[in-house]
């Protein structure tokens, strides 16, 4: 496991509420800003091995102009990988952001400078299980901020906490 420092500040915790696009179609985005624009490593938190290898292929395949240098526990070396994909509630990376998908919840929130809480908002019972979140998540040390899908593909702040 890779050892991390990690700073004395607030976490930082986005909800993204998913409307127009899916998680396939805005996690790569998202991931390339972390990695190319903040130059930092992400953990992705998924469901289960097969959405971890699904998405493990979709990052490969996503754009043909680019690359996105990721893996998972079947690529190995994880302490080598900017980007690291799993269903467990794991850090081997030394990430300092993590993405929360398919309705995951970790334990080690306050680990990260930056949680971004992805959900799909045509899922009612994925809705109410995020606003319990929040509402968990407010009673933390915590900045909280909902960010919602526009129209045009953007986002747009909806709530700030």
């Amino acid at each position: 496991q890779v050892d991390r420092r990690r700073s004395l500040t607030v976490t930082e915790i986005r909800f993204y509420h998913l409307t127009r696009r899916s998680l396939e179609d805005v996690l790569p985005v998202m991931l390339e800003r972390v990695l190319v624009r903040d130059s930092k490593r992400a953990v992705v938190m998924l469901v289960s091995v097969e959405r971890v290898e699904h998405l493990n292929a979709h990052l490969w395949t996503y754009n043909d102009s680019g690359f996105l240098p990721h893996g998972s526990a079947k690529d190995g070396t994880a302490e080598l990988q900017p980007i690291w994909l799993t269903d467990g509630d794991e850090n081997p990376n030394g990430a300092t952001v993590l993405f929360l998908a398919d309705g995951t919840v970790s334990d080690a929130v306050d680990d990260y400078d930056l949680v971004c809480t992805l959900f799909d908002g045509r899922d009612a019972g994925m809705v109410a299980r995020t606003r319990d979140q929040w509402r968990a998540y407010q009673a933390g040390d915590h900045e909280l901020t909902y960010w919602q899908q526009t129209d045009s593909g953007g986002w747009e702040q909806k709530a700030v906490n």
